[in-house]
């Protein structure tokens, strides 16, 4: 099913996104912190058209224009569902994009009916003091090229990370998918985003038990063990869950894996 584009004006920013015409209220894909709304084409074409599909880029990231300072990825996202959307929707969300997931929920709980989190952050929760070999290498191999500046050698370690998986060797995932891969991360790193840009304020991590529609936590066997660790924590906390494991994939597996990842939302929204 072929996509078309839409942009929603959000003052001097121009957000950029694409939807894949279905049935009923649309499925909305929220992209990772190292990706672009095209790491859900695959998922999106696979969905569509039994189910209509939303991706945008968020604000630093793809073809979105506009300052990455003084705003809400929140708002943003309340503005592209003014403008997609006549009733609840369920949101996709993969790592960044599943913190703002979660926020939604808790701050419009009217406007989504369901949640499908992919290894995601979560607003308020506790960040890890201690790191497994594997992922400590790597961050100490980030840690340097931050301090060189080097984008490139920058963008090499941080998809080693999140792409292939900390304990699996480098270009475990090669091909268009890691070609695609570089490409949208190249394009965050070099708008260079505040680390604190876009948050909505709210902490998700205590307030949890709110969260009263249905939600599929899923990650990859391969991804950092302490996001493995936190999503199947989550998975308990939230009243109605379920968890599932992608194996042999790690923190992007609609990269890997794209008709996998379809299928579970298929199964979560059904």
């Amino acid at each position: 099913m072929a996509s078309e584009t839409f942009t929603v004006q959000r003052g001097t920013a121009t957000l950029a996104g694409e939807r894949w015409l279905g049935d009923g209220q649309p499925v909305v894909l929220l992209h990772a912190g190292v990706a672009d709304r095209r790491c859900w084409h695959a998922v999106a074409e696979a969905l569509s058209p039994a189910t209509g599909v939303v991706a945008y880029d968020m604000r630093g990231y793809g073809e979105t224009s506009g300052a990455t300072y003084g705003f809400s990825h929140l708002d943003d996202l309340n503005a592209v569902l003014d403008q997609v959307a006549s009733g609840p929707v369920w949101l996709v969300g993969s790592s960044m994009g599943g913190e703002l997931a979660i926020d939604a929920a808790l701050a419009s709980p009217d406007r989504v009916a369901g949640l499908v989190l992919l290894a995601p952050a979560v607003s308020g929760a506790p960040e890890p003091t201690v790191f497994d070999a594997d992922t400590d290498r790597l961050v100490r191999m980030w840690e340097a090229a931050q301090t060189s500046g080097e984008i490139d050698e920058i963008n090499r370690v941080e998809m080693w990370l999140w792409l292939d998986g900390p304990s699996a060797p480098e270009g475990r995932v090669s091909g268009p998918a890691r070609d695609l891969a570089l490409a949208m991360n190249a394009i965050a790193l070099k708008n260079d985003i505040p680390e604190e840009s876009g948050k909505s304020g709210i902490t998700a991590w205590s307030r949890l038990e709110e969260i009263a529609v249905p939600v599929t936590v899923a990650c990859g066997s391969l991804d950092l063990p302490f996001m493995i660790a936190r999503s199947k924590e989550l998975a308990d906390w939230l009243p109605r869950s379920r968890f599932e494991m992608f194996e042999g994939m790690a923190h992007l597996p609609y990269l890997e894996q794209p008709a996998v990842v379809a299928d579970l939302i298929k199964s979560s929204i059904s």
